[in-house]
């Protein structure tokens, strides 16, 4: 009798601490590593994109990666500010804003083209358009109101010819989006757009845009654009050395081992990452308040 009242005891004793373990576990599961980027491009494009590099950083650093698409730029930076992303693809704007938003933000990597970014401005070729003073008078898009090479920096470079797009321009708008804007533009819904010039080079590569209804007729001076940045405090969340792990993995990436590296980069377009930091996006943040385009903080 006894050995049968041991036996059964073990056993009870045994399943309640399976259930105990499996009751921690599911109230504390192994975290996720959200990473976001704005949306800038067609959705097919991003998702591609991130979710290739979300497995890439995943396999690096052992922890679980999701990518969690973005509505809009702004909803990017509020998805920041909330923790919803811990890891992200900003635009120059949109960086300078999320690491406002939560200090101790920083910016770790950067393609070599985002050192000396542009953006190209377009309109079809009998439109009459050939320089910037022509688009007094005409309807035209800007891309995300938050976009670095969409808005800020044509707005920019626009005020330095003396033209204030809401004074001089029959309207103003917004596609949304670099690919919205050629596409706009090229079905005849407004007269001239600004977009990113890395985005209007491959769709025009691969052959997308008809170059008998729109075409560039400017390409801006260079400035500092898209840039990964990284949220303070993941060590504490997923273990200590977690983000050297993070910037290691995105840095290790190179188009030139070819395979899912090569993917990865040329949906980024590019062929590589390097290193960058908050300090570089400095005259994007000194141009921004000037536009009014970020509140003083």
């Amino acid at each position: 009798m006894l050995q049968r009242f041991l036996a059964r005891f073990s056993a009870a004793v045994f399943l309640i601490s399976v259930l105990l373990a499996v009751t921690a576990c599911a109230e504390d599961p192994q975290p996720v590593l959200y990473v976001g980027g704005i949306p800038d491009q067609d959705v097919a494009v991003l998702e591609a994109r991130f979710n290739l590099l979300a497995e890439h950083i995943g396999e690096e650093t052992g922890v679980e990666v999701r990518y969690l698409p973005s509505q809009s730029y702004a909803a990017l930076v509020t998805g920041w500010d909330n923790n919803d992303v811990q890891l992200a693809w900003y635009g120059g704007l949109t960086g300078v804003q999320a690491r406002l938003a939560v200090p101790g933000s920083q910016a770790v990597a950067q393609r070599s083209t985002d050192e000396n970014f542009t953006s190209v401005l377009v309109a079809a070729p009998d439109s009459g358009i050939a320089a910037l003073a022509d688009l007094k008078g005409r309807t035209f898009t800007f891309g995300s109101e938050s976009s670095t090479s969409g808005n800020l920096m044509p707005r920019y470079f626009l005020a330095e010819e003396g033209i204030t797009p809401e004074a001089d321009f029959k309207s103003v708008a917004y596609s949304g989006s670099h690919d919205a804007t050629w596409k706009q533009v090229e079905a005849g819904a407004v007269e001239a757009g600004a977009l990113n010039a890395n985005v209007w080079k491959t769709r025009l590569e691969k052959g997308d845009v008809d170059t008998s209804r729109v075409g560039a007729f400017y390409t801006s001076p260079g400035y500092v654009d898209y840039h990964w940045v990284v949220r303070p405090g993941l060590d504490d969340v997923y273990g200590e050395g977690f983000t050297q792990r993070v910037v290691d993995a995105l840095l290790k990436l190179n188009a030139a081992n070819g395979g899912r590296d090569q993917e990865i980069m040329q949906a980024f377009q590019a062929d590589r990452f390097i290193p960058t930091s908050n300090e570089n996006y400095l005259p994007i943040e000194n141009i921004a308040r000037d536009l009014g385009l970020i509140s003083e903080q």
